[in-house]
């Protein structure tokens, strides 16, 4: 039987590549979407393309369901073999400072890109263990990276968005922390940065196509034996902390 991946958000953008990649590679496709009719339509559009998709219902953001979404998958297939948590969100006002930011925007934000990460991972976790050698990879950003934000020189310097940054820096946190515990099984857990991509939040004027932003998440979803975990990577690049 071909492996099973779920991707979180996947009724679009980076999501929906994703998924597509990873099916073009014979993948069994889950799309979490929490739009029912959204994850229908995307599951739709990729079987038309001759690929073996199904859409699930689930909200990072709800605890209930996050957990119907589990035993149904539990139900239906017993194991999961990788967990792409590529859900997220950019609330930040681009006009106000990061101490001008409200504390719902701050909120709103970990809830879904930090919280909703690790409660979807804690509920498949017992699913990702039951398969032979699990993937989990943990959508983050160059963003994240507070190396690069402490640097005059980076890149990213003036990039101060500052509670999705704070929220992409905990992901990283989270997906040490996860890796070390899971050391001694064969599940790997890794974080990706997409690139800059033309999206709903990177806007149209990226440099970078849907394309390029799925790659480096099916990589580190079709890791071999050999391959890190506990890792902050774009492409075959290991990112700064």
């Amino acid at each position: 039987m071909s492996t099973l991946a779920l991707i979180t958000g996947a009724n679009k953008g980076i999501g929906l590549e994703t998924a597509r990649q990873l099916g073009q590679r014979g993948f069994r496709l889950l799309l979490g979407a929490r739009d029912a009719r959204a994850g229908a339509a995307a599951a739709a559009q990729l079987r038309q393309q001759g690929l073996n998709a199904e859409p699930l219902l689930l909200d990072v953001a709800s605890e209930s369901s996050i957990a119907r979404a589990a035993a149904e998958v539990s139900a239906r297939h017993r194991t999961l073999d990788v967990l792409i948590n590529n859900a997220g969100v950019l609330l930040d006002d681009h006009g106000k400072p990061p101490s001008a930011q409200s504390l719902a925007v701050w909120h709103d934000t970990f809830d879904i890109n930090f919280f909703g990460t690790i409660a979807v991972t804690k509920a498949f976790l017992p699913l990702l263990r039951a398969a032979p050698a699990a993937r989990i990879v943990n959508l983050s950003s160059r963003l994240a990276s507070l190396t690069q934000h402490s640097d005059p020189q980076s890149g990213i310097y003036h990039s101060k968005d500052a509670a999705y940054n704070a929220s992409k820096t905990a992901v990283n946190a989270w997906t040490v922390s996860l890796a070390y515990e899971l050391r001694e099984t064969a599940i790997k857990v890794n974080a990706a940065h997409p690139g800059h991509v033309k999206t709903d939040m990177g806007g149209q004027s990226a440099p970078l196509e849907l394309a390029d932003g799925a790659r480096t998440s099916v990589a580190l979803a079709t890791l071999g034996a050999d391959g890190p975990s506990g890792s902050f990577m774009y492409l075959n690049e290991v990112l700064p902390w």
